[in-house]
């Protein structure tokens, strides 16, 4: 009787092992949400750099709908007159992904090639959002 509590004990003790050292080989995965204007989009570039750096294997993904698109179009510019081509570049040869929503260039009546060939045009930007958490597994910032 002894023996089995012991064996029990002894077998939860290495399943909760391995599962946590499986939780923890798992790469991170975070969608970040912008729906803000071209005001924020160098502080939500810096924020994704800095990520980047404290754990350059997260999976990133930057999801814009509404004012959020307007740092992925062609041409768009900082406050400093810098266009975010090259940022956005940068960050795409890093793994970083982004998405522009279509619901939004529709209704804004935006040619989607306007839009920056290293962004990727989806349906919806909130249900790509939604079906990162989902189906994904993504955790969700909104900077």
């Amino acid at each position: 009787m002894k023996i089995m509590t012991t064996l029990k004990s002894i077998l939860s003790a290495s399943v909760l092992t391995l599962a946590c050292t499986w939780a923890h080989a798992q790469d991170m995965k975070v969608a970040y949400h912008v729906n803000s204007g071209i005001d924020t989009a160098a502080t939500v570039l810096g924020n994704v750099r800095n990520h980047l750096n404290a754990d350059p294997s997260a999976k990133i993904v930057v999801v814009t709908h509404g004012a959020g698109i307007e740092f992925l179009l062609d041409g768009a510019k900082d406050s400093k007159g810098r266009e975010f081509t090259g940022s956005v570049s940068e960050l795409v040869a890093k793994g970083v992904q982004f998405r522009v929503c279509n619901n939004t260039l529709s209704s804004r009546k935006i040619d989607p090639s306007k839009v920056l060939m290293d962004a990727k045009i989806v349906p919806s930007g909130v249900s790509e959002v939604a079906r990162l958490q989902s189906k994904e597994g993504f955790v969700y910032l909104k900077p």
